[in-house]
């Protein structure tokens, strides 16, 4: 008998946090974070990471995990989501993936295959070395050339994701698209439930612009600060995550920190539309439109939703 598993997605800023906690607390789950930069010590308020207060008891896993300089990609996610939903369910409990890198989690939820001969660290750091000197552009259309199906699916400056189908294509001679299409023909191996939180984008956007403010007013830029005095260098993955890099011309002395704000806050609308983009194209499920819905609302739809994919027992 196939195990439940309940997956939350949807962009930022979109009100996942306290739906997913407000969702454990009804279906006895545990939440384990599908977010590539929570997991980082040091970065609490650039990734709007939940706090202790707003976790309301509910356990949570893969935040606050690794320093960030240590390595994070697709396949130790797996790999260490994995271990923890083990660990949920051997509690009699559900296992709650929330985020919004979503292909993590649609790794995650068909099981795809990752293999440590799909590793190539010299190429990798090569990549990662044209990006810094020609810039995202020049690594990009390397992609384009090559594999242009999934360089439609992903944004120019994405170098993580581009450097990972790079490194796939290097190392087996096979597309990056071919792929992820064959992995999303397989069934995935638990009883699952898709959620997928959407807003109007206007309010959305204004969430976003509310949010950023927010953070400022929590001290951003002083954990940036900390973080460069801890020297963490400003080329590593995690310092070149949303809310980081766009305070690193700032420290430079190149802008006024009003231009390195309102530059995190066009960043974060543009980030959100792609990541609804891809959460349409990629994956099947109940949209929940959080600009119709109040959370009471949004918890009965879901809770109806997961009586009808057997996760819950229909009352």
């Amino acid at each position: 008998m196939k195990k439940p598993l309940v997956m939350i997605g949807g962009p930022t800023a979109c009100g996942k946090t306290a739906l997913s906690i407000a969702l454990a607390k009804r279906i006895n789950g545990e939440i384990i974070s599908g977010d590539s930069m929570q997991v980082y010590r040091y970065m609490d308020i650039g990734t709007a990471k939940v706090t202790e207060e707003e976790k309301r008891g509910v356990p949570h896993y893969l935040v606050d995990e690794l320093y960030p300089d240590e390595e994070y990609n697709v396949m130790l996610f797996q790999q260490k989501a994995k271990e923890y939903m083990h660990k949920i369910w051997e509690k009699g409990k559900i296992p709650i993936i929330v985020g919004g890198t979503g292909f993590y989690m649609n790794a995650l939820l068909f099981d795809n295959e990752f293999t440590e001969t799909e590793n190539a660290p010299a190429f990798r750091a090569a990549c990662y070395d044209q990006a810094q000197k020609e810039g995202p552009q020049a690594l990009f259309q390397r992609l384009v050339e090559i594999d242009p199906e999934y360089a439609a699916t992903i944004h120019a400056n994405n170098v993580k994701r581009t450097t990972r189908a790079l490194e796939y294509h290097f190392l087996t001679g096979e597309k990056f698209s071919k792929h992820n299409a064959l992995q999303k023909e397989k069934e995935s191996p638990y009883q699952a439930a898709v959620i997928i939180l959407t807003m109007e984008r206007e309010k959305l956007y204004e969430r976003i612009n509310h949010r950023v403010d927010s953070m400022m007013e929590q001290g951003l830029p002083e954990e940036v600060k900390g973080l460069l005095e801890k020297d963490y260098s400003p080329e590593l993955v995690s310092m070149q995550g949303l809310g980081y890099k766009e305070f690193m011309p700032y420290f430079r002395g190149e802008c006024p920190l009003e231009a390195a704000v309102e530059q995190l806050k066009k960043s974060t609308r543009h980030f959100a539309k792609r990541q609804l983009t891809w959460f349409r194209r990629q994956l099947d499920g109940l949209w929940v439109d959080m600009s119709k819905a109040d959370l009471k609302m949004a918890i009965k739809e879901i809770t109806a939703y997961l009586e009808e994919k057997s996760i819950l027992a229909k009352k």
